[in-house]
Parts: C-alpha cells; sequence; structure tokens
C-alpha cells in the first residue's frame, strides 16, 4: 500500500480531483501508521518498558495527531473535534470489538486482567466528563461567554493532561505487573518486535512522521471537497473515516493479538489508544492552538457527547467480569454501526 504515497504527491501535483487525492492520501496514511506503530514497538523494545512506553504514548497516536494539526491549521476546528471523539469512539467500539470477536471465534472464553480493566475504563468516564462539563458550562450560561469556555477548556486541558502523566506513572512503574498479564511472554513474538536496531527504528520512525505530515497536508485539503462531493457531512468524515484512517495501526496489531489469545494485549492497544486520545492527544492540541493564536475550546456537539458516553458505558459493562467471547464483540461492533449510522444522518 505503500505505492499510494508517490501516487497522492502525483495527483496532487496534477491538481487532479478532490475526491481522488483524497482516497490515494487516505490509503498512504494507513501503511505509514502501521510502519510507525512496528518501529514504536521495536524502540520499547529495546529501550525498556519504561522509556519505551513514554515512546508508545507519544508516537502511538501521531497519525491522528498530525492530521489534527493540519486540519487546526486551515481553522477546521469541528473536524478536529469530530475525529477526536470518533477515534474514541472506533478504538473503544470498533477495534476493540473485533479484537473480541476475532479471538472469540477462535476461543469460546478469553480472560484478562479485571483492575487493569476497570482502571482503563475509569479513564474513560474521566475523559468523558472532560467533554461533558464544557458542554454543559456552555448550555447553563450560553453562547455569550467564549473567552470564559476557552479559558474552561484550558484549564480542563491541563487537568486531563496531568492525569495522562500520572497514568503512565501508574501503569509503568508503580502497577506495571497489572499490564503485564500472560502477554508478557508472547508479546515480543506476537508484535514480532525482534531483528531492527534502534538506528533503522529511528530512521523508519522520522521518515515515516515526515510522509504522514505531507500526506495529511494533502488528505486535509481535499477532505471538504470529497465530503461534499460525496453527499457527507464534515461531521461523519471526521467521526468516521479520517478516525478509521488514523487508527489503522491499532486496528492491525489489536486483531493480530486477539487471534493469539493475548486478550490483555489486545485491551490495552484498544482501552489504550483511546485513553491517549482524550487525556494526551486533546489536550496537546488545545496548548497547540493556543501557540497558533486561535484558542480551541474542548465544546463537542452533544451528539458526540452522548456518543462517547454510551461508547464508555457499555465498555465498561463488558469489561468489568474479566471475562469476553464473541457475542460481546458483536455487542460492540453493533453500537459502533448504529452510532455512525446516526452521524450520517446527522445534519
Amino acid at each position: 500500500m505503500l505505492v499510494f504515497v508517490p501516487v497522492s504527491i502525483v495527483l496532487e501535483v496534477m491538481h487532479a480531483g478532490h475526491v481522488w487525492i483524497f482516497i490515494a492520501s487516505a490509503l498512504a496514511i494507513i501503511p505509514l501508521a502501521g510502519l510507525m506503530g512496528k518501529a514504536t514497538e521495536h524502540l520499547s523494545h529495546s529501550l525498556g518498558a519504561g522509556p519505551g512506553g513514554l515512546l508508545n504514548a507519544t508516537f502511538g497516536n501521531a497519525a491522528e495527531l498530525i492530521i489534527a494539526l493540519m486540519a487546526m491549521q486551515k481553522g477546521m476546528y469541528d473536524m478536529v473535534k469530530a475525529s477526536i471523539a470518533g477515534s474514541i469512539i472506533g478504538n473503544i467500539l470498533l477495534v476493540m470489538g473485533l479484537s473480541v470477536i476475532v479471538g472469540g471465534v477462535k476461543f469460546k472464553k478469553q480472560t484478562f486482567n479485571r483492575t487493569a480493566a476497570g482502571m482503563g475504563a475509569t479513564l474513560l468516564t474521566l475523559s468523558a466528563i472532560g467533554l461533558v462539563v464544557p458542554a454543559i458550562f456552555h448550555f447553563v450560561v450560553g453562547s455569550a461567554y467564549v473567552e470564559q469556555e476557552k479559558e474552561l477548556s484550558l484549564e480542563i486541558a491541563i487537568v486531563l493532561f496531568v492525569t495522562y502523566i500520572l497514568s503512565l506513572v501508574f501503569t509503568l512503574r508503580t502497577h506495571k505487573h497489572l499490564y503485564a498479564g500472560k502477554t508478557a511472554q508472547l508479546e515480543d513474538e506476537a508484535l514480532s518486535v525482534s531483528g531492527w536496531s534502534k538506528r533503522k527504528s529511528v530512521l523508519v520512525l522520522l521518515v515515516a512522521t515526515g510522509i504522514i505530515a505531507v500526506m495529511s497536508e494533502f488528505l486535509v485539503g481535499s477532505v471538504q471537497h470529497t465530503a461534499a462531493a460525496l453527499g457527507l457531512t464534515d461531521i461523519f468524515v471526521g467521526v468516521i473515516v479520517v478516525a478509521i484512517i488514523g487508527n489503522a495501526a491499532e486496528h492491525s496489531t489489536a486483531l493480530l493479538v486477539a487471534a493469539k489469545n493475548q486478550m490483555d494485549l489486545a485491551i490495552n492497544i484498544a482501552v489504550g489508544s483511546s485513553i491517549q486520545i482524550a487525556l494526551f492527544v486533546a489536550p496537546v492540541l488545545v496548548f497547540a492552538s493556543h501557540a497558533f493564536g486561535r484558542p480551541m475550546n474542548l465544546l463537542f456537539s452533544t451528539f458526540e457527547v452522548v456518543s462517547i458516553a454510551l461508547a464508555v458505558g457499555i465498555v465498561s459493562i463488558i469489561s468489568m467480569d474479566g471475562e469476553s467471547n464473541w457475542m460481546e464483540g458483536v455487542q460492540l461492533v453493533a453500537v459502533y454501526i448504529i452510532l455512525a449510522i446516526a452521524f450520517y444522518f446527522l445534519p
């Protein structure tokens, strides 16, 4: 699929149709995101759990972050917030749901650490609260307090960011045994993280990041024209299409390890990625918007907030017993499809 990188460049230089540029650049980002994930895993393996975990936190959602930054520079703040909501929903419903189905078809019952899953669900609930409060504030005071909403969003972003840093300390240091589970012995085999040197991993990471930045520029530049040509709304493209593209690496890895009966790792990937988006990527985007001189608030639409809350709720219910089967995966995917249909018809 890397062939779509030069194809995208040629289409952009030739000023081809926006739809074709969008499709080509989207397909190019998928393998690049996969390469970034693989390079990060190799570095994590060679650097150790602590530095490696921090590196995963930084680069795990790099594709989504780069796409959002490009969109932010063009003033497409609604698209940015839609992609944040879509990434959270997509990871905990679609990625986790498909992982549970793939693992459940092969194994009648799969188990995972209840404490770790519960902590993930709690952090997701915190994320939902961080998104609900600005919406409630806006509903209470109306639209006359724009500056206060921006200040509120900035301070909430600081709280979320600090909480995320502390969660890294919890998962990587003080309680790292909860996240090792039975995956520790087979994780290297499942992710194929042997054979790459540090130099090669860093080079791949830097090159892939640079190319993703270029492809994201093409993607964002053509997204509105593509949405109009296909009869799609910007919010649907942001919540569903862009989020799936950015989460490509998580999709493939989570399915792979679930098929090897490594549900602790699969859930850590799906839930952990959503936590990164809500507690790390969203605050960083708020900070970046202030650096750009055009502050972004965390005022998500009512439907986005409700969708995130529903997604967090069903994941919390399913993960509380420490066991999973394929039917629970079907339920997660069903909720995702229902929400996707609703976003499609949302004006």
